[in-house]
């Protein structure tokens, strides 16, 4: 039985919904916002799957930093959308990444930890 890695349940669900998200942008002809959401919201969980196949611990953070890098922009054009009159919610979304942002950052501290003792 495989383990469970919540991490990657959370952003592979995330980009699902940013998939969806970005669809109703681009029914709304919001067609650069929908760009940028799509490639970083949907880039977490691709960083982090490659973070399990790492060629060392060091490796594996660098994968994670990109992964937590790319949440981060993704928040940005996230609150962005919130802020804007003409776009649709993203407040899901923004609550989301902010749940994905708090585990990744964990799992990196927790890493370096291990990596210092």
């Amino acid at each position: 039985m495989e383990k469970r890695n919540e991490v990657l349940e959370l952003s592979f669900e995330f980009a699902l919904d940013i998939i969806h998200y970005c669809e109703e942008l681009e029914n709304n002809k919001k067609y650069v916002l929908s760009h940028q959401l799509l490639k970083s919201g949907t880039s977490i969980e691709a960083n982090g799957k490659e973070a399990q196949n790492a060629e060392s611990i060091m490796d594996f953070v660098h994968k994670l930093k990109i992964a937590a890098k790319e949440a981060e922009e993704t928040e940005y054009w996230l609150q962005l959308c919130l802020k804007s009159k003409t776009y649709p919610s993203s407040q899901k979304l923004i609550d989301q990444i902010g749940s994905i942002k708090k585990l990744l950052n964990a799992i990196i501290a927790a890493t370096k930890r291990k990596l210092t003792n």
